[in-house]
């Protein structure tokens, strides 16, 4: 495989997510508002199984290597069987599904929306909607690690929770970046989550609530640049932890990829530029690639779709510039 691929057959119209499978280092998800779910061989760069929806996929997400779920503006969550591609509607929502993740702990599926819910899925269960968590806010990021759950909300609002316990809230916090949430991702080691903002920043926090762990939160600019004296800022529409370094990858609207150390506060890498946003990119389970999915975001409007580019995947190899400083060779 050359240092980047380029998936044949990509969708029609902007990704929306990319996750690659649990297990299998090859295989990925790739959801778009052309309505489908596709799943993709990396290394063969061929195209395994294509699901129709009956309306823009927001996202998808594995549970094992034969199973993955979609969501979307139709509101009704599906449970994908890869091998057969036959589509299981599980249940609904009252409004879109804009984000799910899987937890291997509880073997579960959860999805937000902006219904104002989280819930919680189990396909193998007589009725498969286990349980419904009110949100203060419509719900636009969800992710999991370990038994943690992070739901990253409309009007900056962030609710913690432990999946064992999900019948009070951990902690109730209020992003400390200016403006909206657009990405946020937990750490590998369980120790706390990314997120990133509508105005080009990073902030890095930790679940520990003692001051002495809250002392070492911090946020950062990035995403901008600066042409003929004017600043130009974009969103950090995505950020992706490292499976096993817990470095991670941040990408914008300025079709940028970025590697970042959080713990010693270094960015690693900078890679070439792609010619569209960036809505999402995504680690394998071997953190070998990075899938980047490339495609017009309507940053602005009517104008630009009519002369963007065609939506594109792209499968980078990755080495020594995702380690943390000190593990390098």
């Amino acid at each position: 495989m050359s240092e980047q691929v380029e998936l044949s057959s990509p969708p029609f119209d902007s990704v929306s997510s990319v996750r690659f499978s649990p297990t299998n280092p090859d295989h990925l998800l790739v959801s778009a508002w052309d309505t489908t779910v596709r799943l993709y061989d990396v290394a063969s760069n061929e195209q395994k199984a294509k699901f129709d929806h009956r309306a823009a996929v927001l996202a998808c997400c594995f549970s094992d290597a034969a199973h993955a779920y979609s969501g979307g503006l139709d509101t009704c969550i599906r449970e994908l069987d890869l091998s057969t591609e036959k589509a299981t509607v599980l249940g609904q929502h009252d409004n879109a599904i804009s984000c799910m993740s899987h937890s291997q702990e509880l073997n579960v599926t959860m999805t937000g929306s902006w219904d104002q819910t989280v819930r919680f899925w189990d396909p193998r269960a007589s009725s498969p909607e286990q349980s419904t968590h009110k949100q203060p806010e419509r719900v636009y990021h969800i992710d999991v690690i370990k038994n943690t759950l992070v739901v990253a909300m409309a009007s900056r609002l962030f609710n913690i929770y432990d999946i064992r316990n999900m019948g009070q809230i951990s902690q109730q916090r209020e992003s400390s970046l200016k403006f909206m949430t657009r990405s946020m991702a937990c750490m590998i080691d369980g120790q706390g989550y990314a997120m990133g903002s509508a105005e080009g920043r990073i902030a890095v926090e930790y679940f520990d609530p003692s001051p002495e762990v809250q002392a070492k939160k911090y946020a950062f600019k990035c995403h901008r640049v600066t042409s003929d004296g004017v600043d130009h800022v974009w969103p950090v529409n995505v950020l992706a932890f490292h499976p096993t370094l817990n470095t991670f990858a941040s990408a914008g609207s300025d079709g940028s990829v970025s590697i970042w150390d959080h713990v010693s506060k270094k960015r690693l890498r900078q890679y070439p530029k792609y010619d569209a946003p960036i809505p999402s990119l995504a680690f394998n389970c071997d953190g070998t690639r990075l899938a980047v999915g490339v495609s017009y975001m309507w940053d602005d409007g009517e104008h630009g779709a009519k002369t963007a580019e065609r939506p594109a995947v792209y499968v980078r190899k990755v080495g020594d510039e995702v380690k943390p400083r000190q593990l390098a060779s």
